[in-house]
């Protein structure tokens, strides 16, 4: 499979299954912010002016990939560098624990877990970007990890959060496997974006099967005050 495309996953994702979730400025590619405030751009002469029209519906965001051109009405507030992975042969986990597949009538939950976890950039309407799954712990959700950018041939692994009461019980490693194993079951292949510092993560998914292919850089943009 060609990964060549994958050096510009949101761009990609949104001229491709994700386009209905698309604001475009003259080839640069944003999805709307209320799903999720991510965009990429092929043609870096547009970037200052596309990014100053996207600042004024959302106040904070990121560039993913390329280095753009940032307007003076914009900070870069801070860079992280992650290791885009690729799943080569899914090695599949012993499942200990019981996972469903999440509905609207989670939503809330699901978004106040991953911000007690990984504040930022979850909105409530990242749920419409793909299927999430979870583990209920009496009842109570306490893992989860769903699917984000979709391409093509591509779909990417996220939102991988478990509470920090239920850490270190295997939860990330089943949920990672079995979500990778629905998007095989769509004859697409699951990527994911991991900070590169996160080094016990980046050895979980390489266990599971991934493979780095690239560093991904991640330029976070917030509106001047």
């Amino acid at each position: 499979m060609d990964t060549n495309n994958l050096d510009n996953p949101v761009w990609q994702a949104l001229s491709e299954t994700h386009n209905s979730y698309a604001i475009e400025y003259d080839g640069v590619k944003f999805y709307n912010p209320e799903v999720c405030p991510f965009g990429g751009f092929t043609k870096i002469g547009k970037t200052k002016e596309a990014m100053e029209s996207y600042s004024k519906i959302c106040d904070d965001f990121f560039i993913v990939g390329n280095h753009p051109i940032k307007p003076s009405t914009l900070t870069l507030d801070k860079t992280v560098i992650c290791d885009q992975m690729v799943l080569s042969q899914l090695n599949q986990p012993e499942y200990t624990h019981s996972i469903e597949k999440l509905t609207e009538q989670h939503i809330d939950e699901l978004y106040e877990l991953v911000w007690l976890v990984m504040p930022g950039y979850f909105k409530k309407r990242t749920f419409e970007m793909g299927d999430y799954y979870g583990i209920f712990i009496d009842n109570t959700l306490a893992a989860v990890t769903g699917e984000r950018m979709q391409m093509n041939d591509y779909i990417e692994v996220s939102a991988v959060v478990t509470h920090p009461n239920h850490i270190r019980k295997g939860m990330a490693k089943q949920l990672v496997a079995y979500t990778s194993q629905r998007i095989l079951e769509k004859n697409k292949i699951p990527i994911l974006h991991v900070a590169q510092k996160n080094t016990g993560a980046i050895k979980l998914y390489e266990k599971l099967g991934f493979k780095s292919i690239r560093k991904m850089t991640w330029r976070h943009y917030v509106k001047n005050s």
